[in-house]
C-alpha cells in the first residue's frame, strides 16, 4: 500500500489518541479505587452483621435487667403490704407468719439486687461493645464515601476526556485516506496500529531493527507503507528514523 508521508504521519496522532482514549476508558470503567471500595462495602456488611449480633446481646441483657427490676418492684410491694399488715395484726401466729414472709422477701430482694448488679455490668459492657462496633462502621463508611466521591469524580473526568479525545480523533481521521485508515484499524486490533521508527527502533514494540530491515526501510519509496517485522504495526519514517 502507498500513502503520502504526510498521511502516514497523521497515523501517529491517531495512534496516540487511541492510546489515550483507551486509557480514559479504563479510568472510566475501572476507577483506581474500585477494588478498595468493594472491599470496604464487603467489610461494612460484615461489620453490620457483627453489630446486629452485639445489639441483640445488649437487648437481651436490657430485657433481663427490666425483668429483674420488675421482680424487685413486685417484692417491694409485697414487703410494704406485709409490713402494713404486721403493724395492725393482733394474732401472734399471724404476726409470726408475716415476719417469716418478710424475712424471706428481704432475702429475695437481696438476691434480686445482686442479680441486677451483675446484669447491669453486662448491659454496660454490651453497650460499650455496640458503641465500639458503630465507631468501626462509621470509619468504614466515611472512607467508602470519600473514595466513592473520588471515583465518581474520576469517572466524570475520564468520560469528559474521552469525549474530547474522540472529537479530536474524528477531526484527524477525516483527512486520512480511507484505505490507509482501514489498514491502520485492522492492525490496531492487535498492535499499536502505527508507530514512529526512531533511531532504528520501533516505538510500538521497542524492537531494534536489524541491518537488513533498516536497509529495506531506507530503500523503500517514501510513500510506501512499511511494517514492523516484529509487531506488525505501520512504521512511520521521519527524519528521526536514523535512515
Amino acid at each position: 500500500m502507498n500513502a503520502s508521508p504526510e498521511q502516514q504521519r497523521l497515523l501517529l496522532d491517531v495512534a496516540d489518541l487511541d492510546r489515550r482514549i483507551k486509557k480514559a476508558e479504563r479510568a472510566r470503567t475501572q476507577p483506581a479505587n474500585a477494588a478498595r471500595i468493594n472491599e470496604l462495602s464487603a467489610l461494612r456488611q460484615t461489620q453490620l452483621r457483627e453489630l446486629t449480633a452485639l445489639a441483640g446481646t445488649r437487648d437481651d441483657a436490657v430485657a433481663e435487667l427490666r425483668r429483674l427490676e420488675s421482680d424487685v418492684a413486685v417484692v417491694e410491694q409485697r414487703r410494704a403490704r406485709d409490713a402494713e399488715r404486721l403493724a395492725v395484726v393482733t394474732n401472734p401466729k399471724d404476726a409470726q407468719a408475716l415476719e417469716s414472709e418478710l424475712a424471706s422477701l428481704v432475702r429475695r430482694t437481696s438476691a434480686l439486687e445482686d442479680q441486677e448488679l451483675e446484669v447491669m455490668a453486662r448491659v454496660e459492657e454490651a453497650e460499650a461493645a455496640v458503641a465500639a462496633q458503630q465507631t468501626l462502621i462509621d470509619a468504614t463508611t466515611a472512607e467508602g464515601t470519600e473514595l466513592t466521591t473520588q471515583a465518581k469524580a474520576g469517572v466524570a473526568a475520564a468520560t469528559t476526556e474521552g469525549e474530547h479525545l474522540a472529537r479530536d480523533r474524528a477531526a484527524i481521521v477525516a483527512g486520512i485516506d480511507a484505505a490507509l485508515l482501514a489498514d491502520y484499524t485492522r492492525r490496531a486490533a492487535r498492535t499499536t496500529g502505527a508507530a514512529l521508527l526512531r533511531a532504528g527502533t520501533c516505538e510500538g514494540c521497542r524492537m531494534v531493527l536489524s541491518g537488513i530491515d533498516l536497509l529495506a526501510m531506507r530503500q523503500a519509496p517514501a510513500d510506501q507503507v512499511m511494517s514492523c517485522p516484529e509487531c506488525g504495526c505501520i512504521l512511520v519514517r521521519t527524519e528521526e528514523s536514523g535512515l
